[in-house]
């Protein structure tokens, strides 16, 4: 048997042209210029729908048994596999602050310890891709309120031309807006009724909603992508537990006739598909930071799987461990709502971090052909080879921060 998920095309965006009408007294009539046309906002659609997957044997990969046509066609461009792999970077100060106007030269990058040479570098000048998803079940609801405030902050602080998708979910995830320029748009999702919304369920699937909208919205997307997801971290969806095993597929898949497998999404089923996609999450847990949990443990650990029996005995719940090591494989930042107490500012903190990325781009030595996670390693050079002087740019004791793998799909 296989698990479903259903989904159905975005409705295009219509555009209705307004026309005013001067009166001219005595003398004529004259016609003001045609107004801005005035984007509808699309009817929502649940993400998933119809949607078919089954579990490859060999790879152990999910993949599409019976892919929509949006999963074939993505902004007008057919699919293809792309090898050029990119890497978003973010250098900061010792004092948190983001250095900006660095060179490719300035950057050395390492793939399985192999270095490679950089064939593109952005400097953030190309439009982001951010999707915000918010968890509207009933365990925080209460929230709405502050949710509407901070997406409004978030979109102040980014370039008007970077793109803003949002969706809500609890038992299912429902994309208001489709990626988008659009401020006013996104303002009429922000405040649609279809927000406040709360399903007849008091399940929160947030794994498999982060997986559909990294699937769906961001699949075929290039340059700089992240997903901000505003969450308490208790998923209903995977059944995760303390032991570290529930992050794996189903063990007792069964197999189809044509020899793939399948089983229910895992949650390294998700972590795959931010790999492969490059999209860095930024989660914002509405629950309190454990005490142990500290910025400095994180960076200890971020070698290592977080959810152990350690972890438990210094009182971190599983569900926030599991917030953490989603952040931790495919790149991305953990933030405490009740620990800076306004989520506005959380949000301008990411808006500062996507706007200030630098993205570099390789084509891998070794090719394509070997699937699975390959790790990468970024060198930040204060004094580029091409230069005799130290570059100013950078102060000592700056940080480079950056995902440190990337995974290469059979399907891809």
């Amino acid at each position: 048997m296989f698990q479903t998920f259903r989904t159905s095309g975005f409705a295009a965006l219509s555009g209705l042209l307004l026309l005013h009408a001067t009166c001219l007294p005595l003398v004529a009539q004259t016609k003001s210029p045609s107004a801005p046309k005035s984007q509808k906002l699309p009817r929502p659609q649940t993400l998933g729908r119809n949607l078919t997957f089954e579990r490859d044997a060999v790879s152990g990969e999910l993949h599409s048994a019976s892919p929509p046509a949006s999963d074939q066609i993505t902004n007008g461009a057919i699919r293809s596999r792309v090898t050029l792999v990119q890497v978003a970077c973010t250098v900061t100060t010792p004092e948190g602050i983001q250095v900006r106007g660095l060179t490719p030269g300035n950057f050395r990058i390492f793939e399985d310890g192999t270095p490679q040479e950089i064939a593109s570098f952005d400097a953030s000048a190309t439009p982001a891709s951010i999707a915000l998803v918010l968890d509207v079940s009933p365990s925080i609801y209460h929230d709405l309120a502050e949710m509407r405030a901070a997406a409004r902050a978030l979109a102040a602080n980014l370039s008007p031309a970077d793109e803003i998708a949002v969706v809500s979910f609890s038992a299912e995830a429902h994309v208001l807006l489709p990626f988008s320029t659009d401020r006013a748009l996104l303002d009429r999702a922000l405040d649609s009724h279809n927000l406040a919304r709360v399903e007849d369920s008091s399940e929160s699937n947030i794994y498999q909603s982060a997986f559909l909208t990294a699937r769906e919205l961001f699949r075929g997307r290039t340059g700089r992508k992240a997903l901000v997801l505003l969450t308490d971290g208790q998923d209903s969806g995977l059944g995760l537990t303390w032991d570290v095993a529930s992050v794996r597929p189903d063990a007792q898949a069964t197999a189809s006739s044509n020899g793939n497998a399948t089983a229910r999404l895992a949650f390294d089923d998700v972590a795959r598909e931010f790999g492969a996609d490059g999209v860095a999450v930024f989660i914002v847990s509405t629950e309190p930071r454990p005490r142990a949990m500290t910025t400095a443990w994180l960076e200890a650990h971020r070698g290592e799987v977080l959810v152990t029996p350690e972890a438990r005995k210094q009182g971190m719940p599983h569900y926030t461990l599991y917030l953490a090591e989603l952040t931790r494989r495919v790149s991305g930042q953990l933030y405490f709502l009740r620990e800076i107490g306004n989520l506005s500012e959380i949000y301008r903190r990411i808006a500062i971090t996507i706007s200030a990325q630098y993205t570099l781009g390789y084509y891998p030595s070794a090719g394509m052909t070997r699937t699975g996670w390959r790790s990468l390693r970024v060198e930040l050079l204060d004094n580029p080879e091409n230069t005799s002087h130290k570059n100013d740019l950078i102060p000592a004791g700056s940080r480079i921060t950056h995902r440190n793998s990337y995974y290469v799909s059979a399907f891809q």
